[in-house]
């Protein structure tokens, strides 16, 4: 079946249906600063966290300025109320080129919410290549990449987002390889770390076979990733009222638990 792609318009209009529900659950959360500027701050949910673990939730938008962590309260909102301490994080976007502060920013924020136990980073679209980045940094213990542009190579290659590796990037992969070499998850494999990709079939901002080649990919390099398809768009991810949501709880619960197991055992 094919579907109609989803306006602009409409995807405002979703975004700020979410924000008004992730509003009236009325979940506290308090906002910690890691720098001096205004978007280097870090919302928590659920201080205490079940079984020791905080969710780092990292929100999308193509690395531009005009997406934030609002598009995400909703995710942090709906981990804190499964029991989950959740860290919504937002970042400095500087503009075509400036990937390398974008990446400090994520590196500081995972930082500066404290000590856990175990950190599961879960990232949605663009924030699932700063996961999954992280992963590849051994900032965190797992990762969980929603409707991700997880291989920056391919995406570019296909122009996903309106060529936005290449402005994130400052060029494509022949003019700025240092670039892709640091910033691409797929240029890193293995990354060392547990991944899931999550990702909806009918996605059409970042089609499905895209995650489909990466977790080829990464269970190739000997990584241990694995690929969990649901239904809807590329939105249904970070929806907690949609049918995909009880198995993005279910993928942050097995690598907490498998975690809690690798410490135990």
């Amino acid at each position: 079946m094919t579907h109609r792609p989803i306006s602009q318009a409409e995807v405002n209009g979703f975004f700020d249906d979410l924000h008004a529900w992730a509003l009236a659950r009325s979940v506290p959360a308090s906002t910690t600063a890691y720098g001096q500027h205004p978007d280097q701050v870090v919302d928590l949910y659920g201080a205490e966290g079940r079984d020791g673990t905080l969710v780092l939730v990292l929100h999308g938008g193509f690395w531009r300025a005009g997406f934030t962590r609002r598009n995400t309260v909703a995710l942090a909102v709906a981990l804190a109320e499964a029991g989950w301490a959740a860290a919504n994080v937002e970042y400095r976007r500087l503009g075509p080129g400036e990937y390398r502060p974008l990446l400090d920013d994520v590196r500081r924020a995972r930082e500066r919410v404290g000590s856990f136990e175990r950190i599961v980073a879960v990232g949605h679209s663009a924030g699932a290549q700063l996961a999954l980045w992280l992963a590849a940094e051994r900032a965190v213990d797992a990762a969980v990449a929603l409707g991700g542009v997880c291989d920056l190579g391919a995406a570019a290659a296909d122009g996903l987002g309106g060529n936005a590796v290449i402005e994130f990037l400052g060029g494509s992969a022949v003019e700025v390889p240092n670039a892709y070499r640091e910033a691409d998850p797929a240029a890193r494999v293995p990354l060392g770390a547990r991944q899931v990709i999550v990702h909806g079939v009918d996605d059409d901002r970042v089609p499905v076979d895209h995650a489909r080649r990466y977790v080829e990919l990464a269970l190739a390099a000997g990584d241990d990733c694995r690929l969990v398809e649901v239904d809807g768009d590329h939105f249904a991810p970070i929806d907690p009222r949609s049918t995909a949501w009880p198995a993005v709880l279910a993928v942050v619960a097995s690598l907490a638990l498998d975690q809690v197991e690798a410490t135990t055992s």
